[in-house]
Formats: C-alpha cells, sequence, structure tokens
C-alpha cells in the first residue's frame, strides 16, 4: 500500500480527513485539520506513524518501507476498539431505577478527583 492508496482506503472506511495528516496529501480542500492528529511521514530514510498532541509530534513507529507505514497507520485509524458487551439485567436495573445515585456517586468521584488534581505533589513545600 503507498499513501495515494492509503488516503483512498481511509475515504473509503469513512475516517474523517481532519484525523490524519499524511506527507505530501493535503488531503480535501476546506476541511479543517484539528491540532491532535495523527501523521505519516518519511524520515531520514525511514517512515514514521506519530501523533501530534498541541503542536509536539511524537513518532510512534518506524518502518523501513512505505507499506508497513501505510498499514500502520490505516489501523490505528479504523481500529473501533473492543465490541460493546451488552449490559447485564442487574446493570440495566440499576441505570433505570437509581440514575439519581449514579449520578450523585459520578459528582462525588469527580469531586475527589478535582480535590486530588489540586494538591501540591507529596515534598513540595510550596516555594
Amino acid at each position: 500500500m503507498d499513501r495515494h492508496q492509503l488516503c483512498e482506503a481511509l475515504s473509503a472506511a469513512g475516517v474523517p480527513a481532519g484525523l490524519y495528516e499524511i506527507a505530501d496529501y493535503p488531503g480535501p480542500p476546506g476541511v479543517p485539520r484539528p491540532e491532535d492528529r495523527l501523521y505519516l511521514e518519511k524520515q531520514a530514510g525511514e517512515w514514521v506513524v506519530g501523533v501530534q498532541q498541541r503542536g509536539v509530534r511524537t513518532v510512534l513507529e518506524r518502518f523501513p518501507d512505505e507499506d508497513q507505514a501505510c498499514r500502520s497507520l490505516y489501523a490505528k485509524l479504523t481500529d473501533r476498539g473492543p465490541p460493546i458487551s451488552p449490559l447485564t439485567p442487574e446493570e440495566t436495573e440499576e441505570l433505570l431505577h437509581d440514575s439519581e445515585g449514579i449520578q450523585r456517586r459520578a459528582r462525588e468521584q469527580l469531586a475527589r478527583a478535582l480535590d486530588a488534581a489540586r494538591e501540591p505533589p507529596k515534598g513540595d513545600t510550596g516555594q
């Protein structure tokens, strides 16, 4: 697979063009590209697949040829993750009848997480 075939395959799979950047392929005109995206490019004689986050590019994998790099990027962009498992009858019952309790517990967990994030690291005297 080359970059041209990769672009065609991603389009056929319904992957939004804004989620990736492929060297020498600017993508469709007028498609905004988010700051965070996966990319494919050639660096120092090898092909790399990486991620750009907040303007910082990080190489995830290096490949000796374009085909392997293209296949890797395709797999990353089309992976839907593990299949969703259906709820058990008990989980369904809880969702239907205890939504207020679920929301309360979620708010409590969020409050604890925010409190922990505000605490200075152990050993930090604040000076």
